[in-house]
Order: C-alpha cells, then sequence, then structure tokens
C-alpha cells in the first residue's frame, strides 16, 4: 500500500510517502509525481513514513530526476531512512539523486 500527499508552496510541490513503492504502487507514485513538473519547478518527496522501495520505484524516480532536468528545477528527496539509503548507495543511485 503506498499513500501520496501533493502540498504545494511557491514554486515546490512536495510529496509526502507513506507505506511501500513497489510494483503494484509504483504507478501510483508516478501519476502524482510526473504531472508535478507540469506546474512546478520543484518536487521534493518526503521519505519519512517510506518503509520499502523496489526497482520499480527507482525507475520512477530516475524518471522524475529526468522531468526535473528537462523543467530546469530540481528533484530533492527529504528523511530518508538508512534501509532505503542503503539500497540507494548498493544501486549507485545516491550519486544520481539529490539526497538531503
Amino acid at each position: 500500500m503506498l499513500d501520496v500527499i501533493k502540498t504545494e508552496t511557491d514554486n515546490t510541490a512536495t510529496l509526502t510517502l507513506t507505506g511501500r513503492v513497489e510494483s503494484m504502487t509504483a504507478p501510483k507514485l508516478e501519476e502524482v509525481l510526473i504531472p508535478a513538473y507540469e506546474t512546478m519547478q520543484n518536487v521534493t518527496l518526503d521519505f519519512a513514513a517510506l518503509e520499502y522501495i523496489s526497482s520499480a520505484g527507482l525507475r520512477v524516480l530516475l524518471m522524475g530526476e529526468k522531468k526535473s532536468k528537462e523543467k530546469g528545477g530540481k528533484q530533492t528527496l527529504i528523511n530518508v531512512s538508512e534501509a532505503i539509503l542503503e539500497v540507494f548507495e548498493m544501486t549507485g543511485f545516491d550519486s544520481v539523486l539529490n539526497i538531503e
């Protein structure tokens, strides 16, 4: 299960993720993340309540990163847990994604 709550301030959309991003829920994240760049320059993803991310979720994050660069904006991940950070480090995503 995945819940995505979107809030907007100035030119940044913040997506607060709760649950798990896996093959069944990654499309839900994609449906919110990619269109956010139509109206916002920057997107912040708050991972404080995210329990798990699979390769399907990583693919969506890469799509978001690509879209942010196309729009001249920035995609930022915040409150990333040690377990998820470990996934990013093992896959090399820590050098591709902006993690704060």
